[in-house]
């Protein structure tokens, strides 16, 4: 028999149960409201005919997630581990800009009022903690840390090498008044951004620059495939537990002991 503690702990942090999945779902849809009244209030027409009902909503929306952070801090065996965990310092950004708003006094300090109420933004971070494909994708990211890292280092070295020709070949009459920003050029044209603010004249930069262009495809296959091969990696978790001392969360299905710290995690 599972005490309160152990259930809300299964709700709050897991989504195995109808009632997690409930939790999770609108939990979900309460931060989508909230990003979207954040983008609504920054247009001045909706900001000035509708500023009781965004204020209003503001603060039942601050409500609800203060209480989902007052009972993570609750639920945990060890509440630091948490306040002081990636998800932990997400949840506190996401509340705190509306409580410092009130601290904060005077005309001259609404533009910082204004600047504080953008960070309500990062709660579209707590969104990544429901989606267990955004976890596949973030972990596939992380084991592609390395080969991904090498890419762009050599990448560094081809726009460092091509702006540096181009700086020579062009020169400052025809914009390329300096290395840096012959480089820049260079990132600008292989990433097929193309602003168009510096181009070559000459023949030879001309050439240049089509080798540039022809590279860029490169840019979006190589770390694409890196990526999707870590991705289709088969992967044994299917289970959303997580464990009530050390927030560890990738457990197999059958696991009843955290494999991180060896407590018993519920099941």
């Amino acid at each position: 028999m599972k005490n309160i503690k152990d259930h809300l702990h299964e709700i709050i942090f897991e989504a195995d149960t109808k009632e997690g999945k409930f939790f999770d779902v609108a939990l979900l849809i309460v931060i989508l409201i909230s990003v979207a009244l954040v983008m609504l209030e920054s247009v001045p027409v909706i900001q000035q005919n509708n500023k009781q009902i965004l204020k209003f909503s503001e603060w039942v929306i601050t409500a609800i997630f203060t209480l989902e952070y007052i009972l993570r801090i609750a639920i945990v065996n060890k509440p630091f581990r948490y306040i002081f965990s990636f998800y932990g310092v997400i949840d506190l950004l996401s509340v705190i800009p509306t409580y410092l708003s009130l601290l904060i006094v005077g005309s001259q300090s609404l533009i910082v009022i204004r600047v504080l109420r953008l960070l309500r933004v990062f709660r579209i971070l707590k969104l990544t903690r429901y989606t267990q494909a955004g976890k596949i994708l973030a972990r596939a990211l992380w084991n592609s840390r390395a080969k991904v890292s090498v890419f762009v280092f050599f990448i560094l070295i081809i726009v460092t090498i091509f702006g540096t020709i181009m700086y020579l070949v062009e020169g400052e009459e025809h914009g390329f008044t300096s290395i840096p920003r012959s480089i820049y050029w260079a990132i600008v044209t292989l990433t097929t951004v193309g602003y168009g603010d510096i181009s070559p004249t000459t023949p030879v930069g001309q050439f240049l620059a089509s080798i540039v262009m022809i590279m860029g495809y490169a840019i979006i296959a190589v770390p694409t495939g890196i990526v999707t091969a870590e991705i289709i990696k088969p992967t044994f978790k299917s289970n959303t537990q997580v464990c009530p001392e050390c927030l560890y969360d990738s457990h197999d299905d059958n696991a009843i002991f955290c494999k991180k710290c060896g407590s018993k995690i519920n099941s």
